[in-house]
């Protein structure tokens, strides 16, 4: 029988990478997965290529209030209740110290970290007793240059993820975070970069990484799911999928 037979799922930032990765991953094992994204032509495509599975795609923007509440209803009314959360969906602007503006900082805190937080509070009546949560966050010891924003905005979510594990366990929700290093992606995480950009950060991933290659959109899926599904033992835990980084291989040759 497969783990996520008969379960009901939502994704955060489904609808392409990491997260659709996810998303097909849980579709193929049987789960009813409630997808969401901003990017309209993102959902357009998601919405063409999950045609006639167990998916339902909604479109949400993470930084608005407005759409966290009517997220959690959507929820309610499709789904019924949630048995397991995925909270994937992030933004990352390329910036270098001098050129980060204050209204960038606040649109990464307002997606990534705010965001975050408000759907686990908007959801977590929904969720199943027993249930679980997965975060994606970022790998520990990967600097990302020009990233510091978003590193930031990552860091405040791993922060409350730890606490809301604590604050969960009364339920026995599990809550724990998946954490990338270079994955290769469409646009490699990361908004606004030239192709030429693209292909200069996977060849760091490359080169950077102890195993010497990106990682994939799958890798990071398994994982996940490993952690939502069956990590029945495990709360307050982040997995690194990272090629080595978190392990203290990163000089390795």
């Amino acid at each position: 029988m497969n783990t996520f037979t008969g379960k009901k799922a939502v994704v955060t930032g489904g609808t392409h990478g990491m997260g659709l990765a996810i998303v097909e991953a849980l579709l193929d094992q049987g789960a009813e997965v409630l997808l969401t994204g901003r990017n309209e032509k993102n959902l357009e495509e998601a919405a063409t290529a999950l045609k006639g599975r167990a998916a339902h795609v909604v479109r949400s923007d993470a930084a608005s209030m407005a759409d966290i509440a009517a997220l959690a209803e959507q929820a309610r009314d499709v789904l019924g209740g949630v048995d397991h959360l995925f909270v994937n969906h992030g933004i990352a602007e390329f910036a270098p110290l001098e050129e980060v503006t204050e209204e960038a900082w606040d649109r990464h805190f307002a997606v990534n970290a705010k965001g975050a937080f408000f759907t686990v509070q908007a959801l977590s009546p929904l969720l199943a007793d027993g249930g679980s949560i997965v975060f994606t966050t970022v790998a520990n010891d990967v600097v990302f240059p020009g990233l510091s924003a978003y590193s930031a905005s990552k860091e405040a979510m791993r922060a409350f993820a730890h606490v809301l594990a604590v604050e969960l366990l009364p339920r026995k929700i599990r809550v724990n975070s998946v954490a990338p290093g270079y994955i290769k992606t469409p646009t490699m995480g990361v908004a606004g970069l030239s192709e030429e950009e693209r292909r200069e950060f996977e060849r760091q991933g490359d080169t950077s990484t102890p195993l010497k290659r990106n990682g994939t959109v799958q890798e990071v899926a398994k994982a996940a799911l490993f952690l939502a599904g069956d990590a029945t033992f495990s709360t307050n835990v982040e997995l690194a999928v990272d090629g080595g980084f978190a392990q203290g291989l990163g000089g390795a040759e």
